[in-house]
């Protein structure tokens, strides 16, 4: 069953601008700035580190800001809400909603997912540092497949959307190789393998923060979206 994709902004690519695109009548294709934060000051950068990461989380994203620096990779600013997107491009919503993204979903730092994405443009590559806390937890002291399998999508959707616009999920097939320990660092790092008219096939594979461990390794297939 298709997914809504929503599950491709889920704080993340509200920089991509599809919505402007959209009503523009073009295509959707991802605009980042490179300052940070990129958030009002009002709205709080879900990417930035905090307290809660580890050294080795901490390590990941250093590695990749220093990445960043000749343009080829991109860190991917985060918000809560949907409202929160849309008042980024000049098209606010109506009212006060409660609603918050997936894995936006706590306020307490650390015991929820921790996580920050990367986008390479001409590699068509997305890659997502994160940290699972003990509120995600499935089998005593590891993450819950059901985390690991909302990092892939998120992961393999954004990098979807940021070569298309808009996307939703199809189909999602992933081997579990080996459990997550809670706290600790690891990568999901997904690539577009083709395009074929609206649809966009790509795989991911979750590792380990020092690439010694792969934990998951997963094929997708996203639609480009006509709404």
């Amino acid at each position: 069953m298709l997914s809504i994709c929503a599950r491709h902004t889920r704080g993340g690519i509200y920089l991509c601008n599809y919505l402007t695109a959209q009503r523009a009548g073009g295509p959707a294709p991802c605009h980042f700035s490179t300052s940070q934060p990129s958030l009002s000051k009002d709205h709080r950068d879900y990417s930035l580190p905090n307290v809660s990461w580890s050294q080795n989380l901490q390590d990941l994203y250093n590695k990749y800001q220093e990445l960043s620096k000749n343009g080829n990779w991109k860190c991917i600013p985060s918000c809560s809400q949907w409202r929160l997107v849309k008042s980024q491009v000049g098209d606010p919503m109506e009212g006060v909603r409660e609603n918050r993204f997936f894995i936006r979903n706590l306020d307490k730092d650390g015991v929820g997912l921790e996580c920050c994405m990367f986008y390479n443009k001409a590699e068509k590559r997305m890659v997502c540092i994160f940290q699972p806390g003990p509120y995600l937890e499935g089998p005593p002291g590891f993450t819950h497949n059901g985390c690991t399998a909302t990092i892939i999508d998120s992961t393999a959707g954004e990098v979807a959307v940021c070569t298309v616009g808009m996307a939703v999920t199809a189909n999602l097939n992933i081997d579990y190789r080996n459990p997550i320990l809670l706290g600790s660092t690891a990568i999901a790092d997904s690539m577009v393998e083709k395009v074929d008219g609206r649809k966009v096939y790509t795989r991911c594979t979750v590792r380990s923060h020092d690439d010694k461990v792969v934990y998951a390794e997963a094929t997708g297939l996203f639609i480009k979206s006509n709404l």
